[in-house]
């Protein structure tokens, strides 16, 4: 089971706020498909996911527009907004990567407002790689606006060149409250019934730590004991 506690000083109750036209000087687009993927996300998530999901928006934003990287600022919103559903209580349900359900979640949102196959692959690719270290930031600025938005989040990768003010000015709007804790417990609790899952990725890290019994699977071991004689 996991070990770090879920207590009621670390699951604040759920603010509610409407969307400012900027934060830290980042503009936020403001539509219907924005609204409406506010609203939905607003509706599934606790302040933890949500606060994040929201500054993963703002320090990707901050970093394409640093690095002169043209996006579609509406798609790189919901990749964001989207990225980490499938660890919420309502979408986690599945037996595949937390990743793909919330990738499938946004394609169908995407799909439902009438976005195109080809802007719409571009956000489900963001959400679903966005924990596989390198690869994203050599593929669209959608893609790779996510994952530069996690990292610098989650890892910190960033943090010393994002200017004092943006950084306070976002944290002011999301704030992040005993942050690491709870978001290594959220990730637990989405994939502790899935452990397959972290096959060849970061989140058998987390399972290590926190779930006992877990055995980390071993690329090794599935290539000597695998059906081939030799």
């Amino acid at each position: 089971m996991p070990t770090t506690p879920n207590t009621p000083e670390n699951t604040p109750e759920r603010t509610s706020e409407s969307i400012p036209g900027h934060i830290g000087d980042i503009p936020i687009p403001d539509s219907r498909l924005v609204r409406e993927a506010t609203e939905l996300v607003r509706d599934a998530t606790d302040d933890l996911i949500y606060h994040h999901s929201r500054r993963v928006y703002l320090f990707g934003a901050h970093h394409g527009r640093t690095h002169g990287l043209a996006y579609d600022p509406e798609l790189l919103y919901v990749g964001a907004l989207f990225h980490d559903l499938g660890l919420t209580e309502k979408f986690r349900a599945s037996q595949q990567r937390f990743e793909i359900d919330g990738a499938d979640e946004a394609r169908r949102f995407l799909t439902a407002h009438g976005i195109p196959e080809d802007r719409t692959r571009l956000v489900w690719e963001g959400i679903a790689l966005h924990t596989t270290p390198e690869i994203p930031h050599h593929m669209a600025p959608e893609i790779a606006l996510v994952t530069a938005g996690v990292e610098l989040d989650v890892l910190g990768i960033g943090y010393a060149d994002l200017p004092e003010d943006v950084r306070e000015a976002i944290v002011a709007a999301h704030p992040r409250p005993d942050f690491k804790r709870r978001i290594l417990r959220a990730f637990t609790d989405g994939i502790a019934h899935r452990p397959q899952t972290t096959f060849g990725n970061v989140k058998a890290d987390v399972l290590a730590h926190f779930v006992d019994g877990y055995t980390r699977p071993d690329f090794v071991r599935v290539i000597e004991d695998s059906a081939w004689p030799e």
